[in-house]
């Protein structure tokens, strides 16, 4: 036991490690990406928020995922549902199908993509992206969701259908209350699977739809601008913020529920 969690602490200091040098060269005065900083400034930052080429992709990233993960949504519930509630002629081929995109590899899609979306005249639009992310995104959420339902307990849904609630007000007022966190993990995954996918907006975005990832990897592969590490810093705070502020919520939550008690004893 005390070996696998040394095991896990060297893995979490290995995938952190680089977090340690990309923040300090964010607030780095050089002119290019130099390790340790000779000396620190915010000249960095002040560039990233003022300039219209890393905004505007900022401004896209956001809502690219706020749109597929609306969309990721819509599709992945009804197909939960579907596959843990119902059994139909092909349920297993449909079950792969939806867990495909975790299988291929992506720059395979992005290619997929370019073909089939530029025959359609998708490519350096927000619908071809946010299409692809949807793809992207909706195996986890369909698996976070399944994962609920199959332990979902259904007398509950059968007490208020015995009182005469109808389908909807069930759903609304039994179901998804039960299923809420799972929902908003799989929301949450879905953001951020489409905020930080690089290799199929490198292919399917153009100039006017181009996404931070994007930005970054131009950033870098053009000129290494030092305001690259500053964008890798504010995408890893939105990251952690988008983990933190719901175990935030959670947390408020449960001592706001052990407070109520202790003012009754009172």
């Amino acid at each position: 036991m005390r070996s696998l969690k040394l095991l896990a602490i060297l893995i979490a200091l290995f995938i952190a490690i680089p977090l340690f040098i990309v923040v300090p060269m964010s607030f780095s005065a050089n002119a290019s990406l130099e390790f340790p900083p000779s000396a620190f400034w915010l000249g960095n930052y002040q560039h990233f928020f003022t300039d219209i080429n890393w905004m505007q992709p900022l401004f896209n990233s956001l809502y690219i995922g706020v749109a597929t993960t609306v969309l990721t949504l819509m599709l992945a519930i009804p197909a939960s549902f579907a596959l843990v509630r119902h059994y139909f002629v092909g349920r297993t081929a449909l079950n792969l199908l939806l867990m495909l995109p975790m299988i291929v590899p992506q720059i395979v899609m992005a290619l997929g993509y370019y073909m089939y979306f530029g025959s359609l005249g998708l490519t350096q639009s927000y619908s071809g992206i946010i299409i692809a992310h949807t793809c992207l995104g909706i195996p986890v959420a369909t698996l976070i969701i399944t994962a609920a339902l199959k332990s979902f307990d259904t007398n509950l849904e059968r007490a208020a259908s015995s009182l005469g609630a109808p389908m909807l007000t069930t759903f609304r007022l039994v179901t998804f209350p039960v299923l809420r966190p799972a929902i908003l993990v799989a929301a949450l995954f879905s953001f951020i699977q489409s905020f930080d996918e690089t290799v199929i907006s490198v292919f399917i975005s153009g100039r006017d739809t181009a996404t931070l990832p994007r930005q970054m990897f131009n950033s870098f592969r053009m000129e290494a601008d030092p305001v690259i590490s500053a964008a890798s810093s504010f995408l890893f705070i939105m990251v952690l913020a988008c983990m933190l502020v719901p175990l935030a919520a959670r947390l408020t939550r449960r001592a706001t529920r052990g407070s109520i008690p202790a003012q009754a004893a009172h």
